[in-house]
């Protein structure tokens, strides 16, 4: 089976269904991540953190680019410990995406999808603060319309930790939830090879809170812990 994981920024796909995607690999599963925005670029800001401005100077934007070579081989190893052997990198702008087209953004996973031609695809959830993944979320439904030509099977859309769950009011609300007891540690180490994205608990993004997060989806369905998603469409040709 092809999985096909759009997600905004690295790692948001190990945040979101890191455990499961090392589910799919332990069944054999083509597991292909993409990775449409920078994730680093809004930050404007040269150590990582984030910085109110707006502008940057090159010598900033210089160290920038720095950075995100480091990130994206933070991400390529952290695909490689839940055992996605594909992975690839666009270069969408960094929670700006509402400046390019709907068009062009579905387009190019129109793109990815005929080529890859997956037959489960993941993305972002709608209720996000985050404007990136919004717009992928929207990008991948137009992306995975239901047309005869179509082979997706189902479309799932995930939580991100220190995003979704700050989409005040609207809630994300799963209806699936898949049993990673054992590839909890797994997504934990995965993380982990994020170095500059973790941050100290009570943040969302910390090894502490993710376990916890886990656990508490765990608690909703019987597991010792889960990961939740919405699924988003199915189609079914036979009933059993």
């Amino acid at each position: 089976m092809k999985i096909l994981v759009v997600a905004a920024h690295p790692d948001d796909e190990i945040l979101g269904m890191g455990g499961t995607i090392k589910k799919h690999s332990k069944l054999g599963d083509q597991v292909k991540i993409v990775i449409m925005a920078t994730g680093i670029f809004a930050r404007r800001s040269k150590n990582y953190s984030n910085s109110p401005k707006y502008s940057v100077n090159k010598s900033t934007l210089a160290k920038e680019k720095k950075q995100l070579k480091e990130l994206q081989n933070d991400s390529k190893k952290a695909a490689k410990i839940v055992g996605a052997k594909d992975i690839e990198f666009l270069d969408f702008p960094d929670n700006e995406m509402d400046l390019i087209s709907n068009l062009e953004v579905t387009k190019k996973i129109e793109n990815i999808i005929s080529d890859f031609k997956p037959s489960q695809v993941y993305t972002h959830s709608p209720y996000d603060i985050n404007i990136d993944h919004r717009i992928i979320y929207n990008a991948t439904i137009t992306a995975t319309r239901p047309t005869p030509s179509c082979n997706i099977e189902k479309v799932f859309s995930f939580e991100v930790p220190s995003s979704t769950e700050w989409n005040f009011p609207s809630n994300f609300s799963p209806n699936i939830f898949v049993d990673i007891s054992k590839e909890l540690d797994t997504k934990l180490r995965a993380m982990s090879a994020y170095k500059n994205e973790l941050r100290s608990y009570p943040h969302p993004r910390s090894l502490k809170a993710l376990e916890i997060i886990s656990k508490r989806w765990g608690t909703m369905c019987g597991f010792k812990a889960a990961e939740a998603f919405y699924l988003v469409r199915e189609l079914r040709k036979e009933l059993r």
